[in-house]
């Protein structure tokens, strides 16, 4: 439901940014110039997957590739200016919703079930 209540969201404000596109560029904003692989991990998805998304994050503008000097086949990926300033618009809705669907819940119980979501995440890779 929050996830549908997200992309209803980023639909009026860009018909082309999808959850998932989303998913990317927010985790950008906290770990900028991580590689592919390790988006693919955090979000959880494919490596192929995340490719195709990154390809549409390159077309829009918003993020960039960077080959690693240390290992060219080791690309990290920024944002780019345009990515970085859309956190400005972004954020303050995405938290808003955040903070409805979190209602009267306390702090304290969300950070037990996101670590017990990790946990049961991490029993299975």
């Amino acid at each position: 439901s929050l996830r549908r209540q997200i992309q209803s969201k980023i639909s009026e404000y860009d018909p082309d940014l999808s959850f998932e596109l989303l998913e990317i560029i927010g985790l950008l904003w906290r770990k900028d110039g991580i590689n592919q692989q390790e988006i693919a991990e955090i979000i959880s998805k494919d490596k192929s997957s995340v490719t195709y998304l990154i390809n549409s994050l390159v077309k829009r503008g918003l993020v960039k590739r960077v080959e690693n000097k240390n290992d060219r086949r080791n690309r990290q990926v920024f944002l780019t200016p345009l990515g970085r300033q859309k956190r400005k618009i972004i954020y303050p809705w995405v938290l808003d919703l955040y903070r409805q669907a979190a209602g009267e819940i306390d702090g304290e119980t969300i950070r037990n079930a996101i670590a017990l979501v990790k946990t049961m995440t991490a029993n299975l890779g």
